[in-house]
Formats: C-alpha cells, structure tokens, sequence
C-alpha cells in the first residue's frame, strides 16, 4: 500500500507540474524515475523492490504492451505503403549497426565476453520514443519523421526478442526462463502477429451484427476489451505480446477508424498511467549500489550507446533518404532505451548466466541515462520545428495534407 500511496503523490506532482514541463526541459518522466529512486532501499527505504520482484517484470510487460497498443493506433497503412523505405532502413541497417557497435564496446570497455556482450548489444538495440513523446505526438514535427520513429520502435521490440532469447541460452546455463530453440520462438512471434491481426478484425466483424454494438458512452471500452483479451491470449499461449500489441493498435485504426477516435482519449491516459508506474518501479531499483557496481569502462559504454552508437547507426542508415540535415539529426538522436530493453534486461538476470549481473547492471544504467536525456530534450527540440510556421512557411506534409483535401 505504501508503493501505491508513493505512486498516488508522484501522480498528483506530475499532474500539476505538467504544464511547467510541457514548456520547459522538466520531464514528466524524469520525476517519477526519480520518485522511485527516492523512496527506494537506497534513500529513504519507504519501499522494497529487486530486480527479481514478480511486481517489477509485470509493471514493465504491462506498460511496454499498452504504449505499442497505442502505438500502433498511430499508424497509417497508405502512408505506410507511400513511406515503407525509411523504417525498412532503420530496422534494416540501423539496427544491426547499433547491435553490433553496442557489442563491440561492451566487450572491450567493460570486459564482457563475446557472447555476453552481443546480448547487451540485442537488449539494448531496440528504440522507445515513448521517452520522447513530444517528437511523435507534436504537429509542428514532419509527419514522416514521427512516422519513421513510431513504426521503428513499434517493430524492433520483436525483431530484438529472438535474438535475446538464443543469446541468453547461448550464454551458459540458464534457470529456464529462455527457450532457444528458433522453430519455438518462430511460433511465438507468429502467433502474435496473427492474434494481433485477427481479433481486432473478429471485434469489428460483431460489431457489424445487426443486434451487437456498443452505445456512445461505452464504445471506448471496445478496443479496451479488446486489448485485455489480447494481452491475455499472449500470455497463456506464449505469444509474443509486443508484435500483437502493435499490429492490433494498426489493425483497429485500418477497420475501424472511428473505434480509435473513441478509444484515443481514454488509451493515451492509459498508456500514460502504465508508463508512470514501471518508471517509478524501475527507478526504485536505482540505487547508490547500482550505480557503484559500474566500471569507469562501464559508464563510457553508456555514454558512447546513447551519444555515438544509435546516432551514428541512424545516420548511416539515412543517407541517400529525403530527410534533411535536422530531421536526421532528431531521429539519430531520439533513440531511447525504454521499456522493452528493461523486459529483456530482466530476462538477462534472471536467466542465471555467468555474467548476467554485470550485464544488467550496464543495461539498468543505460535505461536511466537514456531516459533522462532524451525526456528531457524533447520538448525544446520539437519547438525547432516551429521555425517554418512562424515564418509562414507552411509544411510539406501539410501541403500534401491540403491538397488532397481540395
């Protein structure tokens, strides 16, 4: 109960700071990753959490499945056909790039073996602008720059989970939470694609019964329902959640446009709520002890991951695209390490192999790190985007927005 009064004062704190941090470089985020810091083991004690607490793994699956549920409702499937290059070269070229230069410096800056290090480099590949979200949610921003963010990181989350799973079990031995046999994960990741695909369009099919369909006031609670019975699929079947999530959040919007309208207010707090609590949960395990268990080499495999890896990564995967000099420079930039990377962090130490403590340690901190500076420039970056408009200059994409409506 105490976690929850903790997480009700945090809530009450945000709310009445959001304005302030809506203007400013104060994030939202930032303070309930430092709330759960505060009242954690290493300051005031007022809660317990470890890394292997059931509450933790839940907090960060839960958030990570609602943010990519909404998500997906963002996805446009036209504009996605007209603009499948640029995310087809994040995901196949940034990447690996940042896979593999996150393994290289973790082997020699922290001292990981190979196999070890490679899975730091799976774990920490995936991108979450949810850390971000003024960059994929702001107007002023391109439309294809939030594009080629959203379906990125909506994406690369199961792209990375194979790789993770037969990297632990390739590490040493394991307590049995990985399963590396490929013809298993294959089907895991099948599944849910297929369960994201297929029960948005079963709902939708209901709906059109003569005798079915929800009133005004409860139609917000369909796609809802239909996320819960999602959620609650994967998990009893072993499907992988992340992939459903998203390809049903696109799914919904593509049948049913008017079912995201309905259900946006409603997600988006959702969404909102589930994030604010894995971060107070994840800041909880921040303690003074984490954070001294890093080398020096640690800590410079931090700062290369966030500062060089991912934007060097995304610029070389860029080039030749019709991105200009500032757009590249904001996608290369905004390549936080979220909630994904904390799942599959968990994963790592859990799983029992010989380095797996080291390897987390460096995973944790480079969550935190990325989360404070990418939430915390999100805001003046995007305002960037405000110099065309007042110049009265209006925007490409809306050009094209405007034409189409003449």
């Amino acid at each position: 109960m105490v976690l929850v009064a903790v997480f009700g004062a945090a809530l009450l704190i945000a709310v009445l700071l959001s304005g302030l941090a809506a203007r400013t470089v104060l994030s939202t985020s930032f303070l309930f990753l430092v709330g759960g810091a505060l009242v954690s083991d290493g300051f005031l004690g007022l809660i317990h959490i470890t890394p292997d607490s059931e509450i933790v793994a839940v907090t960060a699956d839960l958030a990570l499945f609602a943010v990519l549920f909404t998500d997906g409702m963002h996805v446009s499937f036209p504009k996605l056909r007209a603009n499948w290059k640029n995310p087809a070269r994040a995901l196949g070229l940034g990447m690996p790039l940042a896979f593999v230069g996150m393994a290289l410096v973790t082997h020699y800056l922290v001292g990981l073996d190979w196999t070890t290090s490679f899975l730091v480099g799976a774990v920490l590949a995936p991108t979450d602008p949810v850390f971000a979200s003024a960059i994929v949610s702001r107007k002023e921003v391109p439309a294809k720059l939030r594009q080629l963010l959203n379906v990125e990181s909506g994406i690369n989350d199961g792209l990375a989970l194979p790789v993770v799973l037969i990297l632990i079990a390739a590490a040493g031995p394991t307590s049995g939470h990985a399963d590396a046999s490929l013809g298993t994960i294959g089907l895991e990741l099948g599944l849910g694609v297929a369960f994201g695909v297929l029960l948005p369009l079963l709902v939708n099919g209901l709906v059109r019964f003569r005798l079915l369909g929800a009133e005004p006031k409860l139609q917000p609670l369909l796609p809802l329902a239909t996320g819960i019975l999602l959620y609650a699929a994967c998990h009893l079947t072993h499907a992988n959640p992340y992939l459903a999530a998203f390809s049903a959040g696109a799914v919904i919007v593509a049948v049913s446009p008017e079912a995201r309208t309905a259900f946006e207010p409603l997600g988006e707090a959702l969404a909102e709520l589930a994030k604010f609590a894995a971060l107070l949960v994840f800041g909880a395990l921040l303690t003074p002890q984490l954070f001294g268990d890093l080398s020096i080499g640690g800590y410079v495999a931090v700062f290369l991951a966030i500062v060089l890896i991912r934007p060097a990564s995304l610029l070389l995967s860029l080039i030749g695209t019709r991105f200009d000099r500032r757009e590249k420079l904001v996608a290369a930039w905004f390549g936080p390490k979220g909630f994904a990377s904390v799942v599959y962090g968990l994963l790592v130490l859990q799983a029992g192999i010989p380095q797996g403590e080291q390897a987390y340690t460096l995973i944790a901190v480079c969550i935190a790190f990325s989360i404070i500076a990418h939430s915390s420039t999100d805001v003046p970056i995007a305002r960037l985007f405000d110099v065309d408009d007042l110049a009265g200059i209006p925007d490409k994409d809306d050009n094209a927005d405007l034409a189409r409506q003449r």
